[in-house]
């Protein structure tokens, strides 16, 4: 003969059960969508992070330009990750990986012909000289 107390402790655990298992599988939904969230995220942070660079890097040429030869400025920017920093005629570049493997270029636009020059940089800080040498028909970029 059961007592009325080992009922209620079996409908107890019956119920902790389906709770876990609920939880359970809760749990195996929502994590893999955390993941590809915080990847997304991150992906955005990068490309607003390459984003700033290149317009720091276009406007600092726009800057010696306007001021004519002889001008130089320095700036420093962020790099988000290791990439490729491309100047070609009016263009800074800014190649970068996302986490789903696609690649895409941040680009800024300058006033005036920066030449051809492609440097591979790191993440992390950088120095950019932006200067315009007297007798040039370009405003070079060297990145430090």
């Amino acid at each position: 003969m059961m007592r009325g107390l080992d009922k209620r402790g079996q409908v107890s655990v019956e119920y902790l059960l389906v709770v876990l298992v609920l939880i359970l599988v809760l749990s195996i939904i929502t994590i893999p969508l955390i993941g590809q969230s915080i990847d997304s995220s991150n992906d955005v942070s990068d490309a607003s992070d390459a984003k700033v660079a290149t317009d720091t890097l276009a406007n600092a040429a726009d800057v010696v330009y306007a001021n004519g030869p002889g001008a130089k400025r320095t700036v420093s920017f962020f790099v988000p990750q290791n990439s490729n920093l491309t100047f070609k005629n009016s263009n800074v570049s800014l190649s970068l990986v996302y986490s789903n493997g696609t690649s895409s270029a941040i680009n800024s636009s300058t006033q005036y012909n920066l030449g051809n020059n492609t440097t591979a940089v790191n993440a992390g800080w950088h120095t950019g000289s932006v200067f315009w040498t007297i007798g040039n028909s370009y405003v070079s970029v060297t990145i430090t």
